[in-house]
């Protein structure tokens, strides 16, 4: 694999996430991609990853140290850095480079065709499979109840944190009523299957608390605290917090279960609830994918955090596979949703068999 990785190539666009020469000197790119590929092959922590580095000479050399060193290569927190700043576009084309020279270095058998007079002869070839998925992100299953425990509980950690800039002003703390908001929570949420009238109850009480808390923050604000006394996670958790409230009150207000850009994690709100109609989970949490394969190589084409028509990545998908591999394919193999009308007759005039039944109405044959 490290012979197949260009690493040098796109040293370059790695290096534009450091515009100035301050600070410590930025790790490489072979390094960064280095590590990540290992802590995924090997399914373990950001820890034990370093760890495993510094035991393992071979290793050491996959992310490109020229000798052995007992000295641990980075930081664990590293990872995440890594992580945001090689973005899904330049995996994409990292990715693109490996298969180009695997296939370069695999020769391709050349398909027997069955005898033809000439006239049913097409220039298209190979097989395209498309379909979509979700990667399921780490969150417990989110209910509009446990969010707002959640909230609440958040609102009350900022209010103590604003409270002691200006203890010494005031010496009257706002009340918050967490025991008794807790007990409110705890009686509905303990029930194995709680009316919708108690639960309503229950939300309504929480929405009030958080309420309550959000207009102390304010007041002590008023009286002399500072944001600037929050770390950076905690003024971001605060904005969420705000926006939560915001969005279960016009629930509750207007008795609905949706709403656009629904929140439904406060340590991960950019996560979206991704409705797949699947049996036994017809709702997902986590980024929607649309992916691609031929020969056995995959290419993700199109990753998202809201919700997505599949169907409308076909045919860059199958553009995609024309600029790589000079050709379009023979067939398409897809789900039913990528089978519309636009579709069918895109893939048509290109010569191309798009799966599954054609359209009209099915007849039984009675015996």
């Amino acid at each position: 694999m490290a012979e197949l990785i260009p690493w040098s190539e796109f040293e370059a666009e790695y290096a534009q996430n450091f515009p100035t020469e301050k600070g410590a000197p930025a790790k490489s790119f072979r390094m960064a991609l280095g590590a990540l590929i290992i802590k995924e092959k090997l399914g373990i922590s950001a820890r034990e990853t370093v760890e495993q580095i510094r035991e393992n000479p071979y290793l050491q050399y996959f992310i490109g140290q020229s000798s052995y060193s007992n000295e641990l290569a980075f930081d664990p927190s590293l990872l995440v850095h890594f992580r945001q700043r090689i973005s899904p576009n330049l995996i994409n084309k990292v990715n693109e480079r490996m298969v180009e020279k695997m296939r370069s270095l695999t020769p391709i058998k050349p398909e027997k065709k069955k005898a033809s007079d000439g006239k049913n002869e097409s220039p298209n070839r190979g097989k395209l499979i498309v379909d979509a998925t979700c990667a399921p992100a780490d969150i417990s299953y989110p209910t509009d109840l446990g969010l707002l425990n959640g909230a609440r509980v958040h609102t009350e950690k900022i209010l103590d944190i604003l409270y002691k800039q200006i203890k010494e002003k005031t010496h009257k703390k706002p009340r918050t009523y967490r025991n008794l908001a807790r007990k409110d929570y705890l009686a509905v949420a303990k029930q194995r299957r709680p009316t919708r009238n108690k639960r309503r109850q229950a939300i309504k009480k929480q929405l009030q608390y958080i309420k309550r808390n959000l207009a102390h923050i304010e007041q002590l604000i008023d009286l002399g605290a500072t944001i600037e006394g929050l770390n950076k996670k905690q003024y971001k958790t605060l904005l969420v917090l705000t926006e939560v409230a915001r969005q279960q009150q016009w629930l509750f207000d207007n008795d609905k279960q949706s709403i656009e850009d629904r929140i439904v994690s406060l340590s991960q709100p950019h996560i979206r609830p991704i409705v797949r109609g699947k049996a036994g989970k017809s709702v997902e949490f986590g980024a929607k994918l649309s992916a691609s394969c031929f020969e056995g190589y995959v290419f993700l084409d199109r990753m998202s955090w809201d919700n997505f028509n599949e169907s409308g990545d076909l045919k860059a998908q199958v553009e995609a596979y024309y600029r790589f591999t000079g050709y379009y394919p023979e067939s398409v193999h897809a789900d039913r949703i990528y089978r519309t009308i636009s579709n069918r007759a895109w893939c048509k005039e290109r010569g191309i068999r798009l799966s599954g039944p054609p359209l009209g109405r099915r007849y039984s044959i009675r015996h």
